[in-house]
């Protein structure tokens, strides 16, 4: 059902886009005349409501005479989130929380507020009431310093309800009044095809495969919920694999860097259906593991991988992020446990590789591991020698029983003779 009033959402952007329906809003949140938070997007919300007939859905774009709401925004400090909060039509809103690590910021939650009562927009509606959605899962980040760029739709399912952003430029702590010229490109851009211009450039050179750094080291990690009580255990190695251009060699680096647990800091969340797991490195690494528990199933699984690189020798921040992944499934109430070295694939140009992996982001009892399930490479490894054992013994017992045949015959030879 999300799937396809997604989908549905982004064929209604393009026939929007046709008819120029769809306004390029420019939203701004300041405080002292220093501007923190920027925004230049065009969005489309896709709303189910009740009517006397049945359910009903209707496509309303965001207005051009949008006004950012001056008392509910505000800039925060590093330490807190910034708020960007605009107003539009009769009573709807759309609330933006930011939050950042001090080397990456991103879109904590995202909160859409209509007002049913607005007969223009909602025409029949059972009810009167303003709704309130709420999504901790948007998928929009940047690196400090830098500005969120998107051309390409982006649908974010928020309470059942579907927000469609295109053509986006936003950046949060934000160092002046202007966006800042260096960029942080998302992923569905990244991955789409551009046609070719007609720039000169220097060839860029393909680099030889690194040498691998070696095993990484095992960190252990932990997340606490609001309560103080451990909601995220994690012991593992992890090693990333991605590709960037080199400013100082002029290339493109083929890089495989292990996560050094003591270099590395560890922040997140919980909460009863989604757990983030974030790790920085020396402010200029962050990787974002995001997992997801589906109730129905009482099944719980690595639903998205996000990773940012700002390094002095890159010509621009690397990021790669895919939120639909289907990685270390488990049961609820289980830990996943693999020793084996795990390659996750995210995108073309980055993958993730664990080592001694064991996790659980749902259903912590004690601060301690519950029952592992082990998966397959290691349960694979752990019948090799059990059929090589069974083998050998089986080889061990045919031999025994020639032997005794042969000895029976040579015996019954004697007796004949």
């Amino acid at each position: 059902m999300k799937l396809s009033m997604a989908r549905g959402s982004l064929l209604l952007l393009t026939w929007f886009a046709v008819l120029g329906c769809l306004q390029a809003v420019t939203l701004e949140v300041k405080e002292r005349n220093s501007t923190c938070i920027k925004a230049e997007l065009s969005a489309l919300f896709s709303i189910t409501y009740n009517t006397s007939s049945g359910l009903r859905t209707v496509q309303v774009p965001l207005p051009d005479r949008t006004t950012v709401d001056a008392a509910s925004s505000s800039c925060g400090t590093v330490d807190s989130l910034q708020w960007l909060v605009a107003t539009f039509g009769s009573g709807h809103t759309i609330r933006l929380s930011f939050s950042t690590n001090g080397s990456l910021y991103n879109v904590a939650t995202l909160t859409l507020q209509y007002n049913l009562s607005d007969s223009s927009t909602f025409p029949e509606a059972n009810s009167s009431a303003v709704v309130t959605v709420v999504s901790a899962s948007v998928g929009i980040w940047g690196a400090i310093n830098t500005t969120y760029h998107c051309v390409s739709a982006t649908s974010v399912v928020v309470g059942g309800q579907t927000v469609t952003f295109s053509d986006m430029r936003l950046e949060a702590y934000m160092p002046g009044n202007d966006l800042s010229q260096a960029e942080t490109i998302c992923a569905a851009d990244q991955v789409s095809t551009t046609t070719p211009t007609t720039t000169t450039r220097t060839p860029i050179t393909q680099s030889p495969t690194p040498t691998p750094p070696g095993t990484p080291k095992r960190g252990a990690y932990s997340i606490r919920n609001s309560n103080g009580t451990v909601c995220l255990l994690a012991q593992m190695g992890l090693q990333l694999n991605f590709s960037y251009v080199s400013l100082s060699q002029n290339k493109t680096m083929q890089e495989i860097f292990n996560l050094t647990p003591n270099l590395t800091i560890s922040s997140g969340s919980c909460d009863s259906r989604r757990a983030t797991l974030v790790l920085t490195q020396d402010r200029t690494t962050t990787l974002n593991l995001i997992f997801s528990l589906n109730s129905t199933t009482n099944k719980y699984h690595l639903s998205g991988i996000n990773m940012l690189a700002n390094w002095s020798d890159m010509t621009a921040p690397f990021s790669a992020s895919n939120t639909s992944l289907d990685y270390l499934r488990t049961t609820l109430g289980r830990s996943y446990m693999c020793d084996a070295e795990q390659t996750l694939a995210v995108v073309p140009s980055f993958s993730l590789n664990t080592f001694r992996l064991q996790l659980q982001p749902f259903g912590v009892t004690t601060n301690q591991f519950a029952t592992a399930e082990e998966c397959q490479m290691d349960q694979d490894q752990m019948l090799i020698p059990i059929i090589v054992g069974a083998a050998l013994a089986g080889l061990v017992l045919i031999v025994l029983i020639a032997y005794l045949i042969g000895r029976k015959r040579s015996q019954a030879g004697y007796q004949t003779i």
